[in-house]
């Protein structure tokens, strides 16, 4: 990449040579090409929300900023990039969506996010934090930019205006008005679960700003939990890409003797999947973990694991992050143990979980959806 201050070398998370895919984009750049050609002072704290895989902060290590970020891989391609480029151990402070936001705020950088929940979230976090002189510059490509986000910075933040668009980026700038009126944060929200989907039916969800479909459970979601295996006894089982952790809290809720590891890439989910199953009072016992898949799962572990794996890495449309889920649930069950998945029809998960288990059951479909299980045979 390319910046005002030299060339950097970025990776993604987990590296991998054969990833076309960048770690920057056209609106990373055009944010530091601003700073530098408009010679913002990037004095005080500088405070970076939503760095994708770190490119920002590297670029602005010697100003010491601080990340903000919602996700696990996000923050390890920081740490790879940062100490790529050199930079030393703790000159960019790397914080989470649910850590407290530094108390004084100087200059704020935003990459837009796709969820405009997850940036009402953080601003309203950050709010406090911001003063009269605080510079605010948000970025993003143009199809990331909508009139419901700039209202959204006015209405948080103060007035706002966009530039003209390059390379299909386009900056979004703020002038900070600490008088304003600032609504009340509606988050975490929670809601109430449908009847006639097993063992969840009329129980609490709790999301935080950011989880997919945080206001409604989604239709793959609400089929997959009409059709989770029959689970007994003290099993371990996993809820891997937790989200909101609706279905390892009604596999809980089915079998209170199961042991169940919710793990998920996203902060907010995670903490989402806590506060989901504590609502509901679920006996037994779980843990929950922010991490990269399943990785630190010891092999032959696990029983089941169960997940409605993301087909999209940002804007990027991927099956990358379903082979690696696949593959990590192959190396942790045990001889005997399942893997269910729900996803689109058209995906074609079957194809891969023939390839890494030999084998592939259809357990329901409907024209949209199909749940499939694998069975990791003793033979492996």
């Amino acid at each position: 990449m390319t910046t005002p201050w030299g060339e950097l070398a970025l990776t993604r998370f987990p590296a991998d040579p054969r990833d076309r895919l960048r770690a920057w984009d056209a609106s990373d750049e055009y944010l530091l090409r601003h700073l530098a050609d408009e010679e913002v002072v990037l004095s005080g704290t500088v405070v970076v929300v939503g760095d994708r895989w770190g490119a920002l902060v590297t670029a602005l290590a010697a100003h010491r900023p601080v990340q903000i970020t919602d996700s696990f891989l996000s923050q390890e391609a920081t740490r790879a990039n940062i100490e790529r480029a050199g930079v030393a151990s703790g000159t960019v402070r790397l914080l989470t969506t649910q850590d407290p936001p530094p108390g004084r705020v100087d200059v704020l950088l935003v990459r837009v996010p796709k969820s405009l929940a997850l940036l009402e979230d953080q601003l309203l976090r950050l709010a406090p934090s911001v003063h009269e002189g605080t510079v605010v510059v948000g970025t993003g490509m143009v199809k990331e930019i909508h009139t419901s986000t700039l209202q959204l910075f006015e209405r948080i933040l103060g007035p706002t205006r966009t530039s003209l668009a390059e390379k299909k980026a386009r900056l979004v700038f703020c002038e900070p008005e600490p008088s304003l009126v600032r609504p009340d944060s509606p988050w975490p929200y929670g809601y109430a679960l449908p009847d006639g989907i097993g063992a969840a039916s009329g129980r609490t969800v709790v999301n935080h700003a950011g989880v997919f479909c945080a206001d409604r459970l989604d239709i793959g979601t609400r089929f997959f939990l009409q059709h989770l295996p029959d689970s007994r006894g003290s099993q371990r089982i996993v809820d891997l890409g937790c989200g909101n952790g609706v279905v390892g809290t009604a596999v809980a809720l089915a079998n209170p003797e199961a042991e169940v590891l919710f793990v998920d890439e996203s902060f907010q989910a995670v903490a989402s999947a806590e506060g989901t199953y504590k609502a509901n009072g679920v006996p037994g016992h779980a843990e929950f973990r922010v991490g990269d898949g399943l990785s630190g799962v010891p092999a032959d572990s696990v029983d089941f694991v169960l997940t409605n794996p993301p087909f999209h890495s940002h804007q990027a449309t991927t099956d990358a992050t379903a082979w690696r889920m696949f593959t990590d649930a192959r190396r942790t069950l045990r001889a005997g143990g399942e893997l269910w998945v729900v996803g689109n029809r058209h995906l074609g998960y079957h194809v891969k979980l023939r390839k890494l288990f030999g084998n592939s059951q259809l357990v329901a479909g409907n024209p949209k959806f199909v749940v499939l299980k694998a069975v990791k045979r003793t033979s492996d």
